[in-house]
């Protein structure tokens, strides 16, 4: 197959890096643009809008980009890399941390997965949750055996997300759950500088979710990965099936 790679860590990320290698070692042709630094958190924002991105070769393959994740997609779908057309399909990641449930809201891993799905492009987002070391090997090797079945997953209207437990033993199995409800518990302090000035510090606090029954947390807590299909309009919520999904009660 051939597929455009991004991410949100940036270009120099071994989530993205080794994930290139081994999908190429797996015989696909595999084109990489990148953000040039970290822009996680960034969501769906694109800057192009406000002006050119520059686009740098750093290997085979391989660029970065000075704009953000949703920017990379748009650049290698609309022309911007005319090396890599025609492309079958936009995968994002390895994310380093989780995105699980309510986290894509401000994910740009899963921006990225998003804006290629909008363009009617199979996408896919994939990230590792932490553990108490960041298990990239066991990472990428479960991600490319069982990618092609990550794929299959998408079907218009979505694209698919997939979490790996940060554990050193592959997942017992790749399981379909909904978004969890995910609470932040974040804290802002706020400081007078002698200048008169005020700076506002946002501290993050302990992430909790919802222990909700077939959600993408209760798969990873269970030593699975999630995944799941991630609707990506609103005119399209109208016509999905909500009563599948656990009601969100305040």
């Amino acid at each position: 197959m051939r597929l455009l790679l991004t991410n949100d860590d940036g270009i120099t990320s071994p989530g993205l890096l080794l994930f290139a290698a081994a999908l190429r070692k797996a015989g696909h042709k595999v084109f990489v643009l990148a953000p040039s630094a970290d822009r996680s958190g960034v969501s769906h924002s694109i800057t192009f809008l406000k002006g050119p991105n520059k686009i740098v070769r750093v290997d085979n393959d391989t660029w970065s980009c000075d704009g953000t994740p949703v920017d990379c997609v748009i650049i290698g779908l609309m022309g911007g890399l005319p090396e890599c057309m025609p492309l079958d399909a936009v995968v994002s990641g390895i994310n380093r941390g989780a995105n699980l449930g309510t986290d894509l809201v401000y994910s740009g891993t899963a921006a990225a997965a998003r804006q290629g799905a909008l363009c009617n492009i199979p996408s896919l987002a994939l990230s590792l949750v932490q553990g108490d070391i960041w298990y990239w090997d066991m990472a990428v090797t479960f991600a490319v055996e069982r990618f092609t079945e990550m794929l299959a997953f998408w079907k218009p209207g979505c694209f698919v997300n997939v979490n790996i437990p940060g554990q050193k033993e592959i997942p017992h199995d790749l399981v379909h759950a909904f978004p969890s409800l995910r609470y932040y518990n974040d804290s802002m302090e706020t400081y007078y500088a002698p200048d008169g000035q005020r700076y506002c510090f946002a501290r993050a606090g302990e992430i909790s979710a919802r222990p909700d029954k077939g959600s993408d947390w209760e798969a990873v807590a269970g030593n699975n990965a999630s995944i799941s299909d991630i609707l990506i309009h609103p005119a399209l919520l109208g016509r999905y099936d909500v009563g599948k999904q656990v009601r969100m009660e305040q």
